[in-house]
């Protein structure tokens, strides 16, 4: 009978070549992470009337608002511009995140269960 079990032919090689792989492909999410950390993304509401401008780390960096869109007798209106430019601003850094992740990981959806992204 065959030997069972441990590691047969060129194994321990192979294994080697894998831990190679992943300790590159951990770096370059590490990489490109932190160089995604240092964008800003922009979005505008209400035709451009307000601006939120978010980073790479999910954090406000910017708020900008026309004068014609300040009523003091409708403030709903300015605080859902205010809320749905900001979630445009952060569902584009999530996308380019996914996007560039998926670039690194080549699709590989399951292996990045342990990564801040």
């Amino acid at each position: 009978m065959g030997k069972r079990g441990g590691f047969p032919g060129g194994m321990p090689g192979n294994m080697n070549n894998l831990m190679k792989q992943a300790q590159k492909m951990q770096r370059q999410m590490e990489e490109t992470t932190a160089a995604l950390e240092e964008k800003e993304y922009t979005a505008a509401a209400g035709g451009g009337v307000v601006e939120v401008t978010v980073s790479g780390k999910k954090e406000i960096t910017k708020v900008k608002i026309s004068e014609e869109v300040v009523d003091p007798d409708d403030i709903e209106t300015l605080e859902d511009l205010v809320m749905a430019a900001t979630n445009e601003a952060l569902r584009q850094m999530e996308q380019e995140t996914q996007n560039e992740m998926a670039k690194i990981t080549g699709g590989l959806g399951g292996l990045g269960g342990g990564f801040p992204f």
